[in-house]
């Protein structure tokens, strides 16, 4: 093996051609084996080459022999931040920034490096969203202007009085969001607030909702776990309808392939401010996968099975508890100028006893309700910077066996996104 030769000519100087540099530093690599000075011209050549991986090797070995390589240690910064490592960026440039013996400018420079990358640990987004449409079932009314009755085992038709028939409209939804991450090692909190409201051309199916939500993710590029918290407070016409305090727990285990599939349990405890008899704590169990569906990664399908029940928490509450099972769909295609999403929602629920003697001979409750959701959003930059435009649309349909409990919902709105 020859001796290392002299590196003053490899110097890469103020303009230098990294790709010629590394075809003549890789000629006698082998012959510098134990030289740092080389692993860090080496290093600086394959990083400034898009050779990532080799760059961080090199780089590495040139800190191994000496660890108070200045150079190798400014290029391994900027290796390890390309490569998605954030903290390991940030504590090696701290190393830099601990050093006596770094030049005035250069230690300006890695100051402001270091500022950036820690900017990066932490993220605000605000977002706003106003949407006009069109609902035909604003109050959630049953598809049937007659119910049958059966008091007595016979039947008898019932009519529903004007105010608990469908009720159609133009609505104006407004929703405003602020979400907050903050990264530290191996971790990711993310917080949320949100505040939306619904204007419609009947006053007394006016919605006013309030939430907050929590989630810590753990892990890393194999298995990961993630444990959310929340809270919602749902005003109709300006009175406390509903309030629910929710958790859940959510597993994703390494995968070898394409699709990343997870486990999650969640639960949410149900408040009705005006009919307490109807509180409930809804329990969900389910497991999902994740997947492009072309090699393109434009496509990307979720799919999710749950087993649901909600459990009464004052006796008494007509048809006592309920169980059932649900699958979700999602699904999103990137487009030339904007993104298309779509959802479907499948739920069955069943209640454990029966739900009234003047309904259906006091059968058990059975519903089967179908949602579809369609949703494109393409930048729209003449609304402003961070502006896109919505359109919306929404399908609801669910069947049951007891006729005041069939109801049919669809609705259509276009509006406009800023975020900042």
């Amino acid at each position: 093996m020859a001796a290392c030769p002299g590196l003053d000519p490899y110097q890469p100087g103020s303009d230098p051609d990294w790709e010629t540099l590394r075809f003549r530093l890789a000629e006698f690599r082998l012959d510098c084996l134990d030289n740092s000075e080389f692993f860090a011209i080496y290093g600086a050549a394959q990083l400034n080459t898009g050779q990532l991986s080799e760059a961080i090797e090199s780089l590495e070995l040139s800190l191994l022999l000496n660890p108070e390589n200045g150079a190798a240690l400014i290029d391994y910064a900027q290796a390890l931040i390309q490569d998605g490592q954030l903290f390991a960026a940030i504590s090696a440039n701290d190393l830099l920034l601990e050093r006596e013996d770094i030049p005035p400018n250069l230690a300006s420079q890695v100051t402001e490096r270091q500022e950036n990358w820690r900017s990066l640990t932490r993220q605000t987004i605000w977002q706003v969203d106003v949407t006009g449409g069109f609902d035909d079932n604003l109050n959630g009314a049953p598809k049937q202007d007659l119910i049958t009755l059966t008091p007595s085992g016979e039947p008898i038709l019932l009519a529903l009085s004007e105010e608990f028939r469908a009720a159609s409209g133009g609505i104006l939804n407004m929703r405003a969001v602020g979400r907050h991450r903050l990264l530290t090692a191996g971790r990711q909190h993310n917080f949320l607030g949100e505040l939306r409201s619904r204007t419609s051309t009947t006053s007394e199916t006016e919605l006013a909702q309030l939430g907050a939500r929590y989630n810590l993710v753990q892990g890393g590029r194999s298995s990961s776990w993630s444990v959310s918290a929340g809270f919602d407070h749902l005003y109709l016409s300006g009175k406390p309808l509903f309030s629910g305090i929710s958790g859940s727990v959510r597993f994703s285990p390494s995968s070898s392939g394409r699709c990343q599939r997870y486990y999650g349990v969640a639960f949410q405890r149900q408040h009705w401010h005006e009919r307490g008899q109807l509180d409930g704590l809804e329990s969900k169990l389910g497991l999902g996968g994740n997947c492009p569906i072309f090699s393109d990664n434009k496509h990307r399908l979720n799919a999710e099975i749950s087993y649901l029940h909600n459990t009464e928490l004052k006796q008494g509450r007509q048809g006592g508890s309920r169980e059932g099972w649900q699958v979700v769909f999602d699904w999103e295609y990137t487009l030339r100028r904007g993104v298309l999403t779509a959802q479907f929602n499948h739920t069955r629920l069943r209640d454990r006893l029966g739900y009234s003697p003047l309904l259906a001979l006091n059968a058990r409750r059975v519903s089967k309700r179908n949602t579809l959701l369609f949703q494109y959003r393409q930048s729209m930059p003449v609304f402003g910077p961070g502006a896109q435009f919505i359109a919306t649309m929404y399908y609801q349909d669910q069947l049951s066996n007891i006729e005041l409990f069939r109801t049919r919902d669809t609705s259509v709105e276009l509006g406009i996104r800023w975020q900042f």
